[in-house]
């Protein structure tokens, strides 16, 4: 009875089909693959079958499963593609926001621990490149009790992320990580200029299809350590995009395994900036308490930061010490946020950038935090003007925001002046939080229906709706 109620694993019978491999070609192949790694291994082809009819592998043999069919396929294979629960060796010490493992684990276990961290990485992005897939991810839930890993438990676990024991025939150098970074840019400009709804799936099939085999991959250890960063910043893009489009939760995990990247390269910059990115989050949900403290984290964690990174994490401190009523605070952070702007030089980064746009938007959220309405509308027509003409997505949501804010003063026809010009922009740009704003603005707008300035603007309102749909 026991035999007839286990689940068929459909995922393991569909990578056999894919492989074009018998049961018994398998069997052999994971019997010279075992010993490889030491272990004598004696299956059949009945065996595979009980496999595929349901019977779960032996937990040492689950790895060689997995990495069999990626040799083969030449792509990564995760355990939950091949219908297979993730090794106890495998999940490792602090493999996530829930990590319970013992803090005094062996370095083996802290590269298992990293091997979790790019199977959930290749599954997330998997799905996110897929459309029929893509709501399912995003449905999950953010969590404001999440744990944060520390930078130095996760610089500890720097060890080799590789999946499984064997020779790799694959050696990776500085030209990769090269293209990393460079295909990393390249997605945030198009994120600037055409919207996460476009440059999201090019960054998950980026990160599934290249990135990952190079993590993988033999390296020198300063390569490695420099991919990983790369990666690190290129994850951390992904859940930028991900928050950005409302699929909140996925982007917090997209935060949480870009962190572990960071850690494991010994990268500062991108945990802190990461740490930053998850507290935007959690002020966009209206968590404030829970912002503050990542950003304060944040700060903490970059003592040596250079002034344009200062400015980056100081600037959203004042944002959510204003949320949580911290008026003393929340000015002196914005007076060594422009203390830190004055010192930086020229230079502009695609990801995390910071510079006088972002400062005068901080400006005005710690002004409407406390009610002065006008400063607030004010230090946002401020940042609009020294926003860069190509930051299309950005001018979206700030465009959107003055509207409201002006709406909210009293000024219906600059209100509409705004989104008007939130018009021109949303047109060409393909993003959740547009058409957040693009609803806002309509039922904002009911009321002022019969007025002229109202009755000015829906015609195009009713035409960006059409090519929306």
């Amino acid at each position: 009875m026991a035999s007839n109620s286990r689940t068929p694993n459909t995922g393991l019978a569909a990578l056999l089909t894919q492989s074009k491999w018998s049961r018994s070609q398998f069997a052999q192949i994971i019997n010279r693959m075992g010993a490889e790694a030491g272990l004598e291994l004696h299956y059949d082809q009945s065996a595979v079958s009980h496999w595929v009819a349901g019977t779960v592998p032996k937990e040492q043999v689950r790895p060689l499963i997995v990495e069999a069919f990626a040799r083969k396929l030449r792509r990564p294979v995760t355990h939950a593609e091949a219908g297979l629960p993730v090794s106890a060796q495998h999940r490792g010490a602090g493999s996530g926001p829930s990590g319970t493992g013992d803090p005094t684990d062996s370095t083996a276990a802290q590269g298992s621990s990293r091997t979790n961290t790019l199977e959930e990485l290749v599954d997330m992005g998997r799905a996110d490149m897929d459309p029929s897939r893509r709501s399912l991810i995003a449905a999950g839930l953010f969590s404001a009790a999440a744990v944060v890993p520390l930078f130095p438990d996760l610089a500890h676990a720097a060890t080799p992320p590789n999946a499984a024991p064997g020779k790799r025939t694959v050696r990776i150098g500085a030209a990769q990580v090269q293209a990393v970074r460079t295909m990393t840019d390249r997605i945030a400009d198009i994120l600037d200029e055409l919207g996460g709804g476009h440059a999201r799936p090019m960054a998950a099939a980026f990160l599934v299809n290249t990135v990952m085999p190079w993590l993988k991959a033999e390296a020198a250890e300063p390569v490695r350590k420099d991919m990983l960063a790369a990666a690190s910043d290129l994850v951390y893009l992904t859940g930028w995009m991900a928050m950005y489009e409302r699929a909140h939760g996925l982007g917090q995990r997209y935060y949480l395994r870009a962190l572990e990247l960071a850690g494991a390269a010994d990268d500062h910059v991108t945990y802190c900036r990461t740490l930053r990115g998850m507290s935007l989050q959690a002020s966009n949900l209206g968590y404030g308490k829970r912002a503050l403290e990542f950003a304060d984290s944040a700060a903490e964690a970059s003592p040596k930061a250079e002034p344009r990174l200062q400015a980056f994490l100081a600037g959203q401190q004042a944002h959510a010490a204003a949320m949580v009523g911290d008026k003393r605070q929340a000015l002196a952070r914005l007076r060594q946020t422009e203390a830190a702007l004055n010192r930086a030089d020229d230079r502009r980064e695609s990801v995390g950038s910071y510079d006088r746009t972002g400062y005068l938007f901080h400006v005005s959220h710690v002004l409407y935090e406390f009610k002065d309405l006008p400063g607030s509308i004010s230090a946002l027509q401020q940042s609009l003007k020294a926003q860069r003409k190509n930051e299309r997505q950005g001018r979206v949501h700030f465009l959107a925001v003055l509207a409201q804010r002006q709406l909210e003063f009293g000024h219906l026809e600059a209100a509409c002046e705004s989104w008007s010009q939130f018009l021109v922009d949303y047109e060409h740009v393909s993003s959740a939080r547009g058409d957040e704003h693009f609803e806002t603005m309509q039922r904002r707008l009911k009321p002022y229906e019969k007025t002229r300035a109202v009755r000015g603007l829906r015609p195009r309102i009713s035409e960006i709706a059409v090519l929306k749909a």
